[in-house]
C-alpha cells in the first residue's frame, strides 16, 4: 500500500496492549520524540488526526474513542462501516445523480465508492481540516479531475454560497467533540433545501454527544418540513437523517423494489433492506417526536425499532 512521499511521519508501536499495530502521526514544527507521542496517545492528547494501522486495515482517528474512517488494504474502495453503506440508500430515489456534494472527507470512504461506481456524477467533497486533506493519498482518495474534487472550506459556508443545484448532499462532518458546530450555527439547512433539485435529498450521519443534535434537527425540520426520517443503524451508535425535497416514501412500491434489486446486483449492497428500514424510519411529524427534547431523545435512548443487520 503506497504512502505519501510529501508528508513526514513519526511512527511508533501501538501503546495499547489490546490493540496491536502501529500509530503514525504527521510531523509538526514542535519537536516531539516518539516516546512522548506514545504517552500522549495513551492519554488521548494527540492534537491532530492520526493513523492507526494493522496488517489488515488503516484507520483515521481524531481521538481514541472512535474511528473516523477505515480502509481495508485488500479493498481500499470498500464501505466497511454499516452507516456508510446505508447512506448510499439515496440511490433508491435517484439512481443516477448528476451532482453530489459531500461535507466531510475523512478517509474518503463514501467519496471513493461514489467515484468508482457513479461514473456520471460530478462529486465535490468539502473538508475544513487541512490535516485530513493532507492524508488523502494515505487512503487512496482519487486525485482531482474533471468529475471529482476536494475543496478546503467550511462545509456550511460552502453550501450557503453555492449557486449550482445539487441532487444529493451527504454530510459526515465531525470535530473531536461531535457534529461539526457550524452546521447548526448558520443558515446551512435552508441553503441546502434551496440548492437541492426538485427530487434532491440530504443524508446526514448523526454520532457523538446528543447535545449537538437538537439544534441540527430543529433547523432541518424548519427547512424541510415533515419530509424527514430518522433511520437507526443497528450495531452502531449512528442514526441517519434522510431529508427529502418531496414527501418521503410511505410504503414499498413495486417500482422501488425493482430499483432496490437492480442496485443490489450492481453494487453488492443490501438495498432491499435499506428500503424497508427507510420506510420504517422515525418520522419527525409524529407527535411524540415533535418537540426538540423528544427529537434528541430519539437518539439518546435505546431505539426499540432498530433492526438486526
Amino acid at each position: 500500500m503506497p504512502k505519501s512521499t510529501e508528508l513526514q511521519w513519526l511512527e511508533f508501536e501501538s501503546p495499547w496492549e489490546c490493540q496491536p499495530g502501529k500509530v503514525r502521526v504527521m510531523q509538526s514544527a514542535e519537536e516531539i520524540s516518539r516516546d512522548e507521542l506514545a504517552k500522549r496517545a495513551c492519554r488521548d492528547e494527540l492534537k491532530r488526526p492520526y493513523i492507526f494501522e494493522t496488517v489488515f486495515e488503516r484507520r483515521m482517528h481524531f481521538s481514541n474513542e472512535a474511528t473516523q474512517s477505515a480502509m481495508l488494504f485488500s479493498d481500499p474502495n470498500a464501505l466497511i462501516s454499516q452507516y456508510t453503506r446505508k447512506m448510499m440508500a439515496f440511490l433508491l430515489f435517484n439512481p443516477n445523480p448528476g451532482r453530489i456534494v459531500m461535507i466531510g472527507l475523512g478517509g474518503g470512504s463514501l467519496a471513493k465508492f461514489c467515484y468508482r461506481h457513479l461514473s456520471r456524477s460530478q462529486i465535490t467533497v468539502v473538508e475544513i481540516n487541512e490535516d485530513v486533506i493532507a492524508m488523502r493519498d494515505e487512503f487512496c482518495i482519487p486525485k482531482d479531475d474533471d468529475r471529482f474534487r476536494v475543496v478546503h472550506d467550511d462545509g456550511a459556508r460552502y453550501v450557503e454560497r453555492l449557486e449550482e443545484q445539487m441532487d444529493v448532499l451527504l454530510i459526515d462532518a465531525f470535530d473531536m467533540d461531535g457534529i461539526a458546530p457550524s452546521l447548526a450555527n448558520s443558515d446551512f439547512y435552508s441553503s441546502a433545501a434551496r440548492q437541492l433539485t426538485e427530487n434532491g435529498m440530504l443524508v446526514m450521519n448523526f454520532w457523538g454527544p446528543c447535545e449537538r443534535y437538537v439544534d441540527n434537527l430543529a433547523q432541518a425540520r424548519a427547512a424541510f418540513g415533515d419530509s424527514l426520517l430518522l433511520v437507526p443503524v443497528a450495531g452502531d451508535a449512528n442514526v441517519l437523517l434522510f431529508a427529502f425535497k418531496q414527501a418521503p416514501p410511505q410504503a414499498i412500491t413495486d417500482e422501488l423494489e425493482a430499483v432496490a434489486q437492480r442496485l443490489q446486483m450492481r453494487l453488492l449492497l443490501d438495498f432491499p433492506r435499506y428500503l424497508r428500514r427507510i420506510c420504517q424510519g422515525i418520522s419527525l411529524s409524529d407527535p411524540q417526536t415533535s418537540a426538540e427534547s423528544q427529537m434528541a431523545e430519539a437518539f439518546c435512548v435505546p431505539v426499540q425499532r432498530m433492526e438486526k443487520e
